[in-house]
């Protein structure tokens, strides 16, 4: 068993408490910075780039000004368009920290096992009342499997349970390493068919569907499949997401989770336009009939997380 370090050291972007989905229980969401995927529907597309980023909340900023002397590179002004030059800007921070409205908000900072299990344990009462624990989200955690692994085995070392959302993909090495760690496997799958895969996440999807197999026989797994229009929300692309869940070992239960448009206001808040444009939210009724199609397989589904 590899020796337990507390100084090792991960980019974390977010830490969301009081979390009934993403596992059982009460839950404490830690979430990790980096993603291989750039799916077109992401909600976190502050997680796609292993570096910090910088959102700029314009309804917040009052024009103080304070923040524009202290950037190092003369990224802010108030004659860009959107008020940071993005090509020019390091992302250091520096302006976060004069900001009095939080108008500048930087995500993504450094932090050791130590720092994050203090964060934790505030918690640790809700984990024993409930049964929950930890998950580690994305971005995908695997991308900081070193990192990953230490934070899972201090959270198993207080006893707490442990889930991971993860889309797979990863060296083979990496899934054997990490996911024995892993109590419950929440493992995204988007779509069986590699072309579909490929156009709307810029990766082939033949690693991650060997890697479902291998991982779903290491730890306890349910699938989780994002429903999108136009991507995989035919009849046909379901039934396929189902017939091969049904191959991944102790796997019983698709979770379906509808097209949501939570994370447009973000594209705006880092200066990017929303690849999904203004597709509207997918109503859960909606998913209804490919829910029938998933127990038709055998399996229990579930709408949402």
């Amino acid at each position: 068993m590899s020796e337990l370090d507390f100084t090792a050291e991960g980019t974390v972007f977010d830490i969301q408490r009081y979390s009934i989905h993403d596992g059982p229980g009460v839950r404490t969401i830690v979430f990790l910075k980096g993603c291989p995927l750039a799916c077109r529907w992401c909600s976190n597309p502050e997680s796609q780039s292993t570096e910090p980023d910088l959102f700029f909340r314009a309804s917040a900023c009052i024009g103080c000004g304070k923040c524009i002397p202290v950037c190092p590179v003369g990224a802010l002004s108030r004659d860009n368009p959107g008020f940071v030059d993005r090509a020019k800007c390091i992302r250091c921070g520096d302006c976060t920290k004069v900001c009095p409205t939080e108008a500048l908000k930087r995500a993504g900072r450094r932090m050791s096992v130590a720092e994050v299990m203090q964060e934790l344990r505030k918690d640790a009462i809700h984990y024993r009342r409930s049964g929950g624990g930890v998950t580690l989200s994305g971005g995908e955690p695997l991308l900081q499997a070193a990192f990953a692994k230490q934070l899972l085995m201090a959270c198993h070392e207080q006893g707490w349970n442990t889930a991971m959302e993860t889309t797979g993909c990863a060296p083979r090495e990496v899934i054997r390493e990490v996911i024995p760690h892993v109590d419950h496997l929440l493992m995204d799958l988007k779509s069986i068919d590699p072309a579909v895969h490929q156009q709307n996440t810029g990766v082939d999807n033949r690693l991650i569907l060997e890697n479902a197999l291998i991982a779903a026989s290491l730890t306890h797994a349910v699938v989780r499949v994002p429903v999108v229009p136009g991507v995989n929300d035919s009849p046909a692309a379901i039934t396929a997401i189902a017939r091969f869940a049904k191959l991944m070992p102790g796997v019983d239960t698709v979770h379906l989770l509808p097209y949501h448009s939570f994370g447009e206001n973000k594209y705006r808040l880092l200066g990017r336009t929303c690849p999904m444009g203004a597709l509207p939210d997918l109503k859960p009724e909606a998913v209804m009939p490919l829910k029938t199609l998933v127990e038709a397989e055998g399996l229990r589904c579930v709408i949402g997380g």
